[in-house]
């Protein structure tokens, strides 16, 4: 993914990325705004059930809540549209040369747009439950842009893949769901059995959602490790994404 490729057709990736976005709220009322309300609903919901049945002793839960929906949402739907972005854009790849990789990417990207609306929903919430804005605030972006890194990633990877192996598409959702309660989101993970906890806790998301949480919710400064082992996350997922796709592409058109 060269600097120059993604500049000269920084054009296309600004179209392609305005069509997902138009075309998901596409004969929407509310529109945009559901990008807000539906992770409120969500919440509301959750907070409900889990809270309320399990009792869990988590101050300000709504928020604890919240944090680790909307880091989790995003790598699932910014992954799961990646993996299909090649068969997507497989009528405009087939009559003229473009950087494939663009397609994956933008996916990723207008996933990143419409969950930084989201964010307006985790403001609304931290104002209603009286949670204290702290200076580590400033460093939300810095977490979100470990996440994208990681994102595009495993975008670039299950995008190559699924056009030689389509059953990915629907083994993927499975591994989602397993993932996603396997990862504390909703419970604190302590919860979780000893043997659980420490590959738990050392699996990327949860690392995500746990910066993002002390951060955002408990007003800590992430260390110099976090910070590295996040990155260091990203970045890896990122070169082993672009080694697996620009090994895949040139026979894409063979299989599209």
């Amino acid at each position: 993914m060269s600097n120059i490729g993604i500049y000269n057709y920084r054009w296309l990736l600004q179209e392609l990325v305005l069509r997902d976005l138009k075309v998901k709220y596409r004969k929407s009322v509310l529109g945009y705004l559901w990008s807000i309300l539906n992770p409120l609903l969500m919440m509301i919901v959750l907070t409900i059930v889990f809270s309320s049945m399990f009792r869990f002793d988590i101050e300000n839960y709504p928020v604890y809540l919240l944090t680790g929906q909307l880091i989790f949402n995003f790598f699932s739907d910014a992954t799961t549209f990646a993996m299909n972005g090649i068969l997507d854009g497989a009528s405009l790849i087939r009559k003229v040369y473009l950087p494939k990789y663009i397609f994956p990417v933008s996916k990723v990207l207008s996933s990143f747009i419409t969950m930084l609306f989201s964010l307006v929903a985790l403001l609304i919430v931290m104002i209603l439950t009286g949670v204290k804005f702290h200076f580590t605030l400033i460093l939300a972006p810095v977490v979100l842009l470990y996440t994208l890194l990681f994102s595009v990633g495993v975008g670039l990877a299950l995008s190559a893949l699924v056009v030689y192996f389509r059953d990915i598409q629907h083994l993927y959702g499975v591994l989602l769901t397993v993932f996603m309660y396997l990862t504390p989101i909703f419970y604190p993970i302590s919860m979780l059995p000893e043997w659980l906890v420490t590959y738990v806790s050392h699996q990327p998301i949860f690392q995500f959602i746990n910066m993002f949480r002390e951060i955002i919710l408990y007003g800590s400064w992430p260390t110099l490790e976090d910070h590295l082992f996040c990155l260091m996350y990203g970045i890896l997922s990122l070169i082993v994404g672009l080694w697996i796709f620009k090994h895949k592409e040139k026979d894409f058109i063979l299989y599209i």
